[in-house]
């Protein structure tokens, strides 16, 4: 807008060229739009306001229309991904096992080994925590326990109750050698820490990195923020799932009535994955190139885990163009033979997922969504009740959480098959943020997390 005024006042003779740029601008934006291979409905986001205003249209689409990464960028990702994959391929995986014990379910986990450079694992215990408080309890009796290092990333972190018990904690690990380090999205946490918080962590003896630091200029990477919240103790024992360090995560603090939320805490051989996720960016964040051999599980824990299923976290990443996150959900839903039980506090869905869950429930599939009756977004909220038609109508059912907001993202399926993480359903998670979440198969956890659902649903 301000550009226009600026040719107007001062330009008025070169006007019509300045006119016919925007225009020739936002025929190219159109077509360059229509040909890439973006998800439809991204596509008419853009082409609508391009169409209605093409004089700002192209502009508009050149700030903000897209992930496009340098040839300087683009190496050094290669370079990450690179270390990630040669790291991970140290500690033996069960893709065997899993291919001669199921080819299907080896199907879904080698898209997640090829796609986010993650394998499945067995010597892996899962426990599946179905709240805040059950999270947060776990998450102090195993950070009393560390006693050569802990990892944090969160996407928000708020002094409170539990920051402040996790802090008091962290303090004293310090005072006893243990390296702790701490990662926050600055984005994430603009409201609820103060400015330049990472420097009174450093001064306590805490190292901290903070993920993209807010600026007020317009810029591409804005968008991208790291949504992951991941906890690693001594490399053996490691937490995630929808919970952040803050009080309303373990309802000591009440803004949307009950907060409902879930994590799943892992001990052995899949804890590495977590473990590289963490490193691999906090060596981006810093520059740096640690050998990522001193932290693997068997470290200091070489006794196995005894194998509880096949456990298989992974991270998706908005800059690879590979929609990791909604494919191992999708292959999730057209894999059901019996039931898919879904939570997600925010339903904005793509077309592809519309089209898997419609098809899932016309062939006989239990479906069912929970979503919040409390919002936390009224905005978001509206979006997610206007995709209810079309999923009821195709047999779909979707629950609303009466007592509150429900954060957690979870996916069961067949008694088999069962997901937790960070991953919401809608274009954010699924395409513009850092995440991360666990696959497993047959683990003993995936009844408590069915049994959880059935008790939230009354």
């Amino acid at each position: 807008a301000a550009v226009l005024v600026v040719m107007i006042l001062e330009f008025q003779k070169y006007f019509g060229y300045f006119y016919i740029f925007c225009i020739f601008l936002s025929v190219c934006a159109v077509l360059y739009i229509i040909n890439n291979r973006s998800n439809p409905a991204y596509k008419i986001a853009w082409l609508i306001p391009i169409l209605t205003l093409p004089v700002f249209g192209g502009l508009l689409y050149l700030i903000f229309g897209g992930n496009h990464l340098s040839r300087r960028e683009k190496k050094k990702m290669a370079h990450v991904a690179q270390r990630f994959q040669g790291a991970a391929d140290e500690i033996p995986n069960a893709m065997r096992e899993l291919e001669e014990d199921n080819p299907e379910a080896a199907n879904q986990a080698r898209y997640i080994e090829n796609y986010a450079n993650s394998s499945p694992y067995c010597n892996t215990s899962a426990e599946y925590l179905p709240s805040g408080e059950d999270k947060f309890a776990r998450m102090l009796e195993e950070l009393q326990k560390a006693k050569h290092y802990i990892f944090l990333e969160y996407f928000i972190i708020e002094r409170g109750v539990m920051w402040d018990s996790i802090l008091a904690i962290l303090r004293q690990k310090v005072q006893e050698g243990v390296d702790v380090r701490v990662m926050y999205d600055d984005l994430g946490s603009i409201m609820t820490l103060p400015s330049k918080y990472n420097r009174e962590l450093e001064k306590m003896g805490i190292k901290c990195q903070v993920f993209n630091p807010f600026v007020p200029v317009l810029s591409l990477r804005f968008n991208n923020r790291d949504h992951r919240k991941i906890c690693v103790i001594d490399g053996h024992t490691g937490f995630t799932g929808g919970i952040n360090l803050a009080d309303e995560y373990i309802n000591k603090k009440v803004i949307h009535g009950h907060w409902k939320d879930t994590a799943i805490m892992l001990k052995g051989d899949a804890v590495w994955s977590l473990t590289l996720m963490f490193l691999s960016l906090w060596d981006d964040l810093t520059g740096t190139q640690e050998d990522f051999a001193r932290y693997r599980p068997d470290v200091y824990h070489p006794q196995l885990v005894p194998s509880d299923g096949y456990v298989q976290p992974y991270t998706d990443s908005p800059l690879d163009g590979e929609p990791v996150g909604e494919t191992v959900y999708i292959n999730l839903i057209y894999k059901a033979r019996r039931y898919v039980y879904i939570n997600t506090p925010y339903l904005i869905l793509s077309n592809e997922m519309v089209t898997a869950l419609c098809t899932a429930a016309k062939s006989g599939v239990d479906v069912r969504i929970v979503t919040p009756f409390v919002p936390d977004k009224w905005y978001v909220n509206a979006v997610t009740r206007a995709n209810y038609p079309a999923l009821v109508e195709a047999g779909v059912r979707i629950y609303e959480y009466t007592p509150g907001f429900i954060h957690a993202k979870t996916f069961v399926v067949d008694d088999q098959y069962g997901v937790v993480g960070t991953i919401n359903l809608d274009y954010r998670s699924l395409y513009l943020h850092f995440e991360c979440a666990v696959w497993m198969y047959q683990c003993s956890c995936i009844a408590n997390m069915k049994a959880d659902y059935l008790k939230t649903l009354e």
